[in-house]
């Protein structure tokens, strides 16, 4: 099973884009500001309790009155009380932004996502899409919210903590803050490594739960093969490689955690041995001393934190990058400037009318001509080579040949999804390109040999054609392509839940649904794309019943499998190797005993066999 490439780790942080993604969060300033001066007057309250310590020392060591103690008790409880107020809103407001930035995020790139074009999801593999949409924004959510908001509370603590003990006395302070660069050095040493090995460790975790599903799934081909003992050694290679991982994970802790211990001990016994001497020389109280010592001993933990965010930025930091670069991708097939001013001016206009469609052209389509039409999905290899033709409306073309011969291409360079390298497609004589791309998308019917529905009812999924559809119009467009006795005859009729896919239906049955659903927008242009291919033989007489009272009036495009559903067709064009081999009707094609009365023999055959062994 191919996994995911494992991103790679950043050794920089680029701060152009860490300055582009955080303008996630400063949508949200209502509650980014209160975050951050939370985060402030966090360290500042975190900073104060040594003083307050120090307060509480001196008092006893100079008078010893058990009651000058008690406001400095209230100030340390009044302390108490304002950090867990603060440490509420902190987490309140972190928390909202987190959801916020994530919302915004998946949003944003599920927006782009509609917006762009077939060619860019040809490059991109499913799996990669949903990635960015769950795993990466989902992260980039986190260290915006709580990731940079530590890193904040942790440098203002360090600052407010270096500031009050270089108030207190620079000479001492001057000693504690010397084990700084030696902690932050270490702490963003073994933080990177253990980030490191976490992220091997979660990739041969994702190694050995893929060969669990595959060992499951696969269980009677391992049988059959007997390929029991070669999976096993198999799986015990990756664990090992697991295990070998963690190992070094913890190895890594083991000495991180007692060399900090060492570093901040090293820090608080110079400051021990250097303020005794003060205190003895009278130079500073017992109670600054007692508040340098616990100052350097609270040095270690925003550190670390800051270490630890820093690698975790630099860890997101590709996930930033794969988001950013999607956001970042713009459509190449969407309106012109001209065309988008057209359909604002139109929109603005009191000359509105439901023969004029939104980009102020004509909206009944007369005829779709391709002149001279070429085409290529990589600029290298040409599908279609300078293609024409004309289709009038009424009109049903039929289109046929071997795979690859560019018949697929056709539809969709009509649906523009697609556009010509060179050559031109005309609406009414107009290049579809000075059309709006939404009206053109909105005048298509199309019905896929797999079609994909919805884990809801019948009635949902019809109506998904046109949401503002009423009961009456659904059961219509469902009468119309046959659709409507089967349904009936399901459990809760148009009621029914047909699970994920359409999974309780037959393939035929979801069929004859994606063609009610297809019908019920109304379309002018309806184009079935190998769409009898998969059914039985009593469903392919229902759908082809009603593709001719659905075709009557329209301009309709068929790729057929089964030739006995395109007899009827205006034309017949046989397609191969992007050029028009033969044109004509189903009985002109017959009499030229070309490739075409060729295909129609041998299939009429093969099912003249088949009907008869099912007869035998």
């Amino acid at each position: 099973m191919t996994q995911e490439p494992e991103e790679e780790f950043s050794s920089k942080i680029d701060l152009n884009l860490w300055k582009r993604i955080f303008r996630f969060a400063l949508n949200h300033k209502r509650l980014l500001i209160p975050l951050t001066l939370s985060a402030l007057v966090l360290s500042l309250i975190d900073a104060a309790f040594p003083i307050v310590t120090m307060m509480a020392v001196d008092i006893v060591e100079n008078e010893g009155v058990p009651k000058d103690l008690l406001p400095v008790a209230g100030i340390y409880f009044g302390l108490t009380l304002g950090l867990a107020g603060l440490v509420y809103l902190f987490i309140r407001c972190a928390g909202g932004i987190s959801h916020h930035i994530a919302f915004d995020i998946k949003r944003d790139c599920f927006k782009r996502l509609q917006e762009l074009e077939f060619s860019f999801y040809d490059k991109q593999p499913t799996g990669w899409l949903i990635s960015r949409l769950t795993a990466d924004c989902d992260r980039l959510s986190r260290i915006l919210a709580w990731g940079f908001l530590d890193l904040m509370w942790g440098s203002f603590f360090v600052l407010a903590m270096s500031i009050t003990m270089l108030i207190l006395n620079w000479k001492l302070a001057l000693i504690v803050l010397a084990t700084i660069p030696p902690l932050v050095a270490v702490s963003i040493y073994f933080q990177r490594k253990m980030l490191l090995t976490s992220r091997q460790i979660r990739k041969h975790n994702a190694r050995i739960t893929a060969s669990y599903n595959e060992g499951i799934a696969g269980v009677k081909t391992t049988k059959t093969l007997g390929r029991e003992t070669e999976n096993l050694n198999e799986f015990e290679g990756m664990s090992t490689d697991m295990y070998s991982a963690s190992v070094h994970r913890a190895l890594l802790s083991a000495i991180y955690l007692p060399l900090v211990m060492i570093i901040g001990s090293i820090g608080s016994g110079l400051a021990l041995w250097y303020g005794g001497l003060n205190v003895l020389s009278e130079a500073i109280t017992l109670g600054t001393l007692v508040a340098f010592i616990s100052y350097a001993g609270n040095f270690f933990h925003p550190i670390n934190q800051i270490a630890q965010i820093m690698a975790e930025i630099q860890g997101a930091q590709a996930a930033g990058e794969r988001v950013m670069s999607l956001l970042a991708t713009e459509p190449k097939i969407r309106d012109s400037e001209q065309v988008s001013e057209k359909i604002h001016s139109h929109s603005t206009s009191n000359n509105q009318s439901e023969a004029t469609a939104i980009d102020g052209h004509e909206s009944y389509i007369r005829d779709i001509d391709f002149s001279d039409v070429t085409f290529s999905y990589d600029r290298k290899n040409t599908v279609l080579n300078k293609f024409n033709l004309t289709v009038k409306r009424g009109q049903t073309i039929a289109l046929v040949g071997p795979s690859g011969g560019g018949k697929s291409t056709i539809i969709s360079l009509v649906s523009r999804f697609y556009e010509p390298v060179e050559g031109e497609i005309r609406f009414n004589g107009i290049d579809y390109r000075e059309r709006s791309l939404a009206w053109l998308q909105a005048q298509l019917g199309i019905v896929l040999q797999t079609p994909h529905l919805f884990n809801g009812s019948v009635m949902e999924n019809i109506r998904y054609g046109r949401l503002d559809a009423t009961p009456e119009e659904v059961r219509e467009a469902a009468t119309l392509v046959n659709a409507h006795d089967f349904i009936m005859k399901l459990e809760d009729g148009y009621d029914t839940v047909i699970g994920e896919g359409g999974a309780r239906l037959s393939t035929g049955e979801r069929q004859l649904i994606s063609f009610a659903r297809a019908l019920i927008a109304d379309p002018q242009i309806f184009i079935m794309d190998e769409a009898t291919s998969s059914i039985d033989t009593e469903t392919e007489k229902l759908i082809q019943d009603g593709m001719q009272r659905v075709f009557k009036g329209r301009i309709s495009f068929v790729i057929a499998h089964r030739l006995s559903t395109i007899r009827s067709a205006d034309q017949i064009l046989v397609i191969s190797k992007g050029e028009i081999e033969e044109q004509g009707t189903h009985a002109e094609l017959l009499a030229q005993r070309g490739h075409y009365y060729h295909l129609y023999v041998n299939q009429f055959r093969r099912e003249g066999e088949e009907n008869a062994l099912e007869a035998g």
